[in-house]
């Protein structure tokens, strides 16, 4: 068996940036991320290839101490839960879960678990919880209709996340992702670039599902017209989470969000009719308290300026991020076999080097 590797270990950049020292969200410091897999095989040909996945924004208490963050929905054919209030107040308050299409029930009501175990006083002395949670259909190799994935795995992957390496390929949420033709699954990138006497880092973290094979466009080059063994796919969906530590307020990280965008099109992917493609943007910069003193009506802190160079930068270095994310869920994605007998093969690294012999 090929030991897997990611995009930069077969010697193939993307951009001009450098990226962080684990080339990871995680880059930006604070940001944990963790995941639940669950793979089984059952009697016959039922097959469980499924997760969750957990991305902290940091770690103390999320509700308590809120982050600012936004979404984008590039394409809504998707079921998520809680971007509706992140869009109207711009806050973060819990970890971002990510799952398959039908467990978000379950994965939401393990993540309000958590909180509510975390602080008594919600939906009590204070308000109740938005808690954020994506999803993607793994339905081809997964035993999607068993509803395998339990409030408790969601649990599980947010205790689970710690900083650092991530866990790339088939894990968590990704275990039972397909992309462009391909095994999909989990995957991150980091660029980091300095701002002055600053430096800033942006970190991508995704789940792709999206694709099929003669929509592939190697990095840097063009359609490689590779056939279909298979017949017309779902058209899938990916998941995008953007961290930054840039001091970005929560209309700035909605332009960033919509820039993910250009780096999953140079993926192959064209946000097709059945495709659920949603990015989820956050900053690390600032906390915002759940409560303030009755006296104080104001909350001040600074943001980045936007007339120029600097938020051009960071837009540019979420393009890279963002595919090569996607680039390393694939490349470090093993063959699987799943739910009534398919199964879906890793890619072959000769593709991505140009040659699709």
């Amino acid at each position: 068996m090929v030991k897997r590797v990611r995009l930069r270990d077969l010697g193939i950049t993307i951009g001009r940036y450098e990226t962080g020292a684990y080339n990871a969200i995680t880059d930006i410091h604070g940001v944990k991320v963790g995941h639940t897999t669950l793979s089984k095989k059952y009697a016959g040909d039922r097959v469980v290839q499924t997760g969750v996945s957990a991305i902290l924004p940091h770690s103390d208490n999320l509700f308590q101490e809120k982050v600012l963050g936004s979404s984008y929905v590039i394409n809504g054919f998707g079921k998520t839960i809680g971007t509706i209030q992140l869009q109207e107040l711009g806050v973060i308050e819990s970890p971002i879960l990510l799952t398959n299409t039908l467990s978000v029930p379950a994965v939401s009501e393990g993540t309000i678990r958590y909180l509510l175990d975390q602080n008594p006083q919600i939906g009590d002395t204070t308000g109740t919880v938005n808690v954020i949670v994506g999803e993607c259909n793994d339905g081809y190799l997964n035993d999607i209709r068993g509803l395998h994935v339990r409030s408790e795995h969601a649990i599980q992957a947010i205790q689970f996340a710690k900083s650092g390496i991530v866990e790339e390929g088939c894990v968590g949420a990704g275990t039972g992702m397909s992309c462009l033709g391909f095994k999909g699954g989990v995957g991150t990138s980091s660029r980091i670039a300095s701002f002055g006497e600053q430096t800033y880092t942006v970190g991508a973290l995704v789940v792709s599902n999206f694709g099929e094979k003669k929509d592939l466009r190697i990095p840097g080059g063009g359609l490689l017209h590779l056939s279909e063994e298979e017949g017309k796919m779902p058209d899938g969906s990916i998941m995008i989470i953007l961290a930054t530590d840039a001091p970005l307020n929560e209309r700035q990280l909605g332009r960033l969000a919509k820039r993910a965008a250009f780096g999953l099109c140079r993926t192959g992917s064209y946000a097709a009719h059945g495709s659920g493609d949603i990015v989820i943007a956050f900053s690390t910069a600032h906390r915002i308290p759940h409560e303030l003193p009755p006296n104080q009506g104001n909350i001040t802190y600074s943001i980045m300026r936007e007339d120029g160079i600097w938020i051009s930068q960071l837009f540019e270095m979420t393009v890279d991020a963002v595919e090569e994310a996607i680039w390393n869920s694939i490349c470090m994605a093993t063959t699987t076999e799943g739910n009534k007998g398919r199964v879906r093969e890793a890619i072959p690294y000769n593709i991505l080097l140009g040659s699709s012999s």
